[in-house]
């Protein structure tokens, strides 16, 4: 096991050099970073300066150097638009994506994991059917547009929930349905299609034959086994939830890490947008990594192999 996880971390160490590098970079993609901070119509002389300022002028190598030497000692610079350090700035919001890709993922896993298991117990019947049908509708619809659908029931036309804001748990009800929903379908037909296979095993057969509850075997022997590959299918989705959540935070004026990218590049403040790709990136390999790790321990199979 310390085998498999001196692996693991080495490969995800590898894999957050690489992204720094990309989220460096990306400053540099999108153009002349002088010339964006000065803004259209600035003299050469501004944009001459601006460029000294911010260390524009050295060579891109020891730009990327030093801007990672600086992440390293928790220097994350200033932001060109609040005027404020980058660090306490995006680590303030990051907090509300987390509740909120958290709580998305809980509404996920609360509608995948019943429908899954009645699916699979109803093979080819119309309740397997009809949970395939909603698992189908909630790709085909846009997060976007089913959030809006529920603003005009639960705010409009109910008066439940309120539309914007993120002060209370209320404020996070609707974004975690959107997203949430918007997610459970690949957890639906994981489970659904592990049910069945597990289902089908000889030790659930013995299980059955010995007249266990019918319960016990279903969710203490066969889901049990079933559920393995949705660890790592949750902890992939969460960290989609985390770097997907622009759309719904701008809908709902949640004041998190997505609105907070949506303003950065509307801004044009680079500074933001490189930690924000960083830190998201990061907490990506960290939950991948965390998901290997709990599948080998649920699973042995996977760290001899």
């Amino acid at each position: 096991m310390l085998a498999f996880m001196t692996k693991r971390l080495g490969l995800a160490i590898l894999v957050a050099l690489t992204v720094s590098i990309l989220a460096f970079l990306l400053l540099h993609l999108s153009g002349d970073p002088a010339l964006a901070l000065a803004g259209e119509g600035a003299r050469q002389a501004d944009i001459e300066m601006i460029r000294k300022t911010y260390g524009l002028d050295r060579p891109i190598v020891v730009q990327y150097a030093d801007w990672l030497w600086k992440i390293m000692q928790g220097d994350f610079g200033m932001s060109v638009y609040f005027k404020t350090p980058v660090g306490p700035l995006i680590f303030d919001k990051l907090r509300t994506t987390l509740l909120l890709g958290m709580a998305a993922l809980g509404v996920a896993l609360a509608v995948s994991i019943p429908l899954g298991v009645l699916a699979a117990l109803y093979k080819g019947s119309i309740i397997d059917r009809f949970c395939l049908a909603i698992a189908v509708l909630g790709q085909a619809l846009p997060n976007f547009f089913f959030a809006l659908l529920l603003i005009m029931l639960f705010s409009i036309s109910l008066r439940m929930l309120p539309v914007s804001g993120s002060g209370t748990w209320q404020h996070f009800v609707m974004p975690a349905i959107a997203l949430g929903y918007y997610i459970a379908p690949a957890f639906m037909r994981l489970i659904r299609a592990g049910m069945i296979e597990v289902l089908s095993a000889d030790y659930i057969r013995t299980a059955r034959a010995k007249g266990l509850p019918a319960h016990t075997v279903i969710f203490k022997h066969a889901l049990r086994n079933a559920i393995v590959p949705v660890v790592a299918l949750a902890a992939v989705q969460l960290g989609y939830l985390l770097g997907g959540s622009v759309v719904i935070e701008t809908i709902f004026a949640l004041d998190g890490l997505g609105y907070l990218a949506y303003q950065s590049i509307t801004y044009k403040d680079y500074p933001v947008m490189q930690l924000i790709v960083l830190l998201l990136s990061v907490l990506y390999v960290l939950l991948t990594l965390a998901s290997d790790i709990a599948n080998a321990w649920l699973d042995p199979r996977i760290r001899v192999s």
